[in-house]
């Protein structure tokens, strides 16, 4: 797919992969709007981007709200005239605790961040999308979207849910004009662990360790790797070795997965 002059929509575009896509779609000669809850956020990619912030628009938008989401294409077409790719990359993680400590409403916010509000900005796009000649519709799952993380089953499970609803919308979409990519990010070095709101409570030493289990990808890197599966139309993008080992290893073996992660995963859990 042919990324210049194409008006790209990205959401969490204030940090982490999201504004390194932001940045590296605009080298290219991308159109982007730029979406975040966080207008600081959105300024702060907005001066990184420097000259070619002449084709960035900025959107402080808080994605869970339907009725700010069902009228945000017009301010994108309003802004650059067309919507050719939309990125849904925005997302949070759960505390890191088990299912039953957590609470309905954080169990619901994980949700309706992650899936809910993810399918409503498909769904509000997607006519736009249709429209076009060449179009892409990039959703962000995880490497917890197929392999259960102990500490992390309501955030997997919301990754999941992206990662089938994507599959559906390949199958269905696969004669149009639209193609659709599922992006899985195995260990980024985003903040998204901040944004979410959540705290680890995790030794140095077991920090240390998992560092050297699977060494974070930088969000730069990430983001290049994203968009140039986008560019050679991947269906599947895995950014990271870890997530391409662990996706499969669990087609494999998936006992020996699950209890591979969770070994991995058991210090962050005392």
């Amino acid at each position: 797919m042919q990324i210049q002059n194409k008006t790209v929509v990205i959401t969490g575009a204030g940090n982490g992969m999201g504004r390194e896509m932001v940045l590296n779609l605009l080298v290219r000669g991308a159109k982007v709007a730029a979406v975040d809850i966080n207008q600081t956020a959105l300024e702060e990619t907005k001066k990184l981007s420097g000259a070619a912030s002449q084709n960035l628009s900025l959107h402080v938008l808080d994605i869970t709200d339907t009725d700010a989401v069902d009228s945000f294409p017009e301010k994108v077409l309003a802004a650059h005239g067309s919507i050719d790719i939309v990125i849904n990359n925005a997302g949070i993680i759960q505390p890191f605790i088990r299912v039953n400590d957590l609470t309905f409403e954080q169990i619901h916010k994980v949700f309706n961040v992650n899936f809910f509000s993810l399918l409503h900005v498909t769904k509000i796009f997607l006519p736009h999308l249709l429209k076009r000649t060449e179009a892409c519709l990039v959703n962000v799952s995880s490497m917890g979207g197929y392999l259960p993380v102990p500490g992390q089953s309501v955030y997997g499970a919301s990754k999941a849910a992206v990662k089938l609803l994507t599959e559906g919308l390949y199958a269905e979409l696969r004669r149009t004009s639209v193609h659709v990519c599922l992006v899985f990010p195995g260990a980024v070095g985003t903040e998204i662990t901040k944004n979410s709101g959540v705290d680890i409570h995790q030794s140095a030493a077991a920090d240390e360790a998992e560092k050297k289990k699977f060494k974070p990808v930088s969000p730069k890197d990430a983001a290049e790797i994203i968009i140039n599966g986008i560019i050679n139309n991947k269906k599947r993008i895995y950014v990271g070795s870890d997530a391409k080992f662990t996706d499969l290893l669990y087609r494999i073996a998936p006992v020996y997965a699950t209890n591979f992660i969770a070994e991995k995963m058991k210090e962050l859990l005392k």
